[in-house]
């Protein structure tokens, strides 16, 4: 069984015994393997430790609970392990920014959350820590032709807006054009939710405005990542791994106006395997790049 096949069981455990009185130690015991190796595996591909996920799946469970109106809060807060009563409140409240008592007197609805995905891509170990692989390049200059647009992430349905775009840019490229597809995400000004994207690959090609854009993007010194699954579900964890690497490899953020660049070797496979190329600062260490 491999470490995302561990998780994946993991998951599904936790799930089916939400109201047994779950431990980092019963959990690791029960996959037979060392609570302290566990914890690292499970933090580095869930992107939280053990015990905030158990806590996550634990509320979620009580949502159902709550709204199916049978069993007193009390009854709840017993039965899915939270202690008492106070500390059920407090963990409900920052979850969900209401107490319990409120959904249930106000009649509200909060929608379940599914079992998440464990996201596959290749992990390491560096002195203990299990982060996800990296390695640092440099990524040459390039000039991609394609679709621009603009995604607003807090108000835009930006997944349906991205991948009708992808879309659009496929139905305009011949079959025999072959090769890397590029999407450049870049921020439209510091501390927005509003992003520039450019779906494109580096052929010319035409497309009627005010879709089509050339863009020449500059070398760039970056940390880069391989995933399996779409970019758009991933966000999350991606945010997770580039913080856990920041830290670990003592790398640091560059100032660029780029935020990342996802490359598939495909263009007409977009649901195959990706790199994630993300700017970061040349530091004298890195100095044979």
């Amino acid at each position: 069984m491999d470490h995302y096949e561990v998780i994946e069981n993991a998951l599904l455990y936790i799930e089916d015994n939400i109201q047994q009185p779950l431990s980092l130690e019963s959990v690791a015991n029960t996959f037979n393997m060392s609570k302290y190796y566990f914890h690292r595996l499970f933090s580095a591909l869930m992107g939280c430790s053990l015990n905030n996920y158990i806590l996550s799946r634990r509320l979620n469970t009580s949502l159902k609970l709550i709204q199916e109106n049978n069993l007193s809060l009390t009854d709840i807060t017993y039965q899915l392990n939270f202690g008492t009563p106070s500390s059920f409140t407090r963990a409900f409240k920052r979850r969900y920014g209401v107490a319990p008592s409120s959904l249930r007197a106000k009649d509200k609805t909060l929608p379940q959350v599914p079992i998440p995905p464990v996201v596959k891509r290749p992990i390491k170990n560096i002195n203990g820590d299990i982060v996800t692989d990296f390695t640092l390049t440099e990524f040459e200059t390039i000039r991609v032709s394609g679709i621009a647009f603009e995604v607003d992430l807090a108000t835009d349905d930006y997944k349906t807006k991205i991948r009708s775009y992808s879309k659009k840019l496929l139905n305009n490229i011949d079959d025999t054009i072959n090769g890397s597809c590029y999407v450049i995400y870049s921020d439209c000004q510091p501390n927005s939710t509003r992003f520039k994207v450019l779906f494109g690959i580096p052929y010319d090609i035409q497309i009627d405005k005010p879709f089509y854009f050339t863009v020449d993007i500059p070398q760039l010194f970056c940390a880069k990542f391989k995933y399996s699954g779409d970019l758009l579900d991933i966000g999350d964890v991606l945010i997770t791994d580039f913080a856990r690497f920041l830290k670990i490899s003592k790398q640091e953020t560059e100032n660029s106006h780029i935020e990342l660049i996802q490359v598939f070797d495909n263009i007409h496979n977009l649901d195959s395997a990706y790199h994630i190329y993300t700017p970061i600062k040349k530091l004298p260490i890195d100095s044979d790049f």
